[in-house]
């Protein structure tokens, strides 16, 4: 039996939506979720009831319709359609952001977007002749220059061939870096630099990815973008020292503190020089001996930043100490019972003890 092939035929337009007069002839139908009073949000009377969602969230999902209203300016994460391009719809599941007039939809689970200034942890993906590739858990791979490094030995000068014959002798593939965000191309890709003492390669530590990088509109947990991100908690039990770095990204490092003034002890290094002198070791890929104390405090301190993030809290300085202290108090105050894995219940009570007086 002979089979006959059509011509695909154009697809039908979708019918405009259809809007009711409102009670006021002088004013235009309300929009679903946005009005100039945000304590009194009418409901858009053109939806089907059964479709409605209270306006309590503010939460929107994909297709849904935002505000009839041509007063609005749309902007990331909305759309309209060409018949009807007053309505605006959500492309993203998310919550509403309003900037004047203007809609956007901040989404609930979103990779990390780079802001210049933002510390960042990242991982090496790709060597490149004059640049490495790095993963900060963004849409992009951002690009770290061998021009916005330190050279061993803090020497300040141009790079030539012979040091790009031996950038893999400075970060190399695998390998994690903690850098600044220094410019953003029009694309949205970062370009990162490392030149101070407190960026690096990262080692003698534990790596760690947490969800709700950066914070944003309808994001309670996450990293605080706005909060001190690197610091030294004393950990107790004989652990000594612990460094934490809370990445804006997401990426979360707890090391050893390892003290870089130490390796200066008996030299004489004027204070211009010290970064000359501690920079010899930087690009070092050895770690250090780790104590069995000082490795159960890394794990407790890091069950702690899971706690907070599976419970949707905030992960900064603060909650961190909070949580860890809550947490050796519990051991300390138990039958012997260790708390280092603070999954289930264990978590739930270092979550409340981290939170409680905020």
């Amino acid at each position: 039996m002979p089979i006959s092939i059509l011509p695909p035929a154009p697809a039908p337009a979708p019918a405009p939506l259809a809007r009711s007069n409102p009670a006021n002839k002088n004013e235009h139908p309300s929009s679903l979720y946005l009005s100039d009073d945000d304590d009194d949000m009418d409901i858009d009377s053109d939806r089907p009831p059964k479709k409605r969602r209270t306006t309590a969230t503010h939460l929107v999902t994909p297709g849904e319709t935002i505000t009839s209203d041509p007063q609005w300016m749309r902007g990331h994460g909305t759309t309209t359609h060409p018949s009807d391009p007053s309505t605006i719809f959500s492309t993203l599941a998310g919550h509403i952001q309003k900037t004047n007039k203007l809609i956007s939809i901040a989404p609930i689970r979103a990779r990390y977007t780079p802001e210049i200034g933002d510390l960042v942890i990242g991982r090496v993906i790709e060597v490149q002749a004059r640049r490495w590739k790095v993963d900060i858990n963004a849409s992009l791979l951002a690009s770290l220059p061998l021009s916005s490094i330190n050279l061993p030995g803090g020497t300040l000068r141009k790079r030539t061939a012979v040091d790009e014959l031996n950038i893999r002798s400075f970060f190399t593939e695998g390998e994690l870096v903690v850098a600044e965000v220094q410019q953003l191309f029009q694309d949205g890709a970062a370009s990162l630099h490392t030149r101070s003492l407190k960026y690096g390669k990262l080692r003698n530590g534990f790596f760690l990815q947490v969800s709700g990088a950066g914070g944003g509109v309808g994001k309670k947990g996450g990293v605080v973008r706005s909060r001190r991100q690197v610091f030294t908690l004393p950990t107790r039990h004989g652990g000594g020292e612990v460094d934490v770095i809370l990445g804006v990204d997401g990426f979360i490092w707890v090391a050893k503190h390892v003290d870089p003034m130490a390796a200066m002890e008996g030299k004489d290094v004027s204070f211009t020089r010290l970064e000359e002198s501690v920079s010899l070791s930087i690009y070092s890929s050895q770690n250090e001996d780790i104590g069995v104390d000082t490795r159960r405090e890394i794990a407790r301190v890091t069950g702690v930043i899971r706690a907070l993030v599976e419970a949707g809290e905030r992960v900064d300085e603060e909650m961190v100490i909070k949580g860890y202290e809550g947490a050796v108090d519990q051991e300390d105050a138990g039958d012997g019972e260790v708390w280092v894995d603070l999954s289930g219940e264990k978590g739930q009570v270092i979550v409340d003890l981290a939170t409680s007086g905020l």
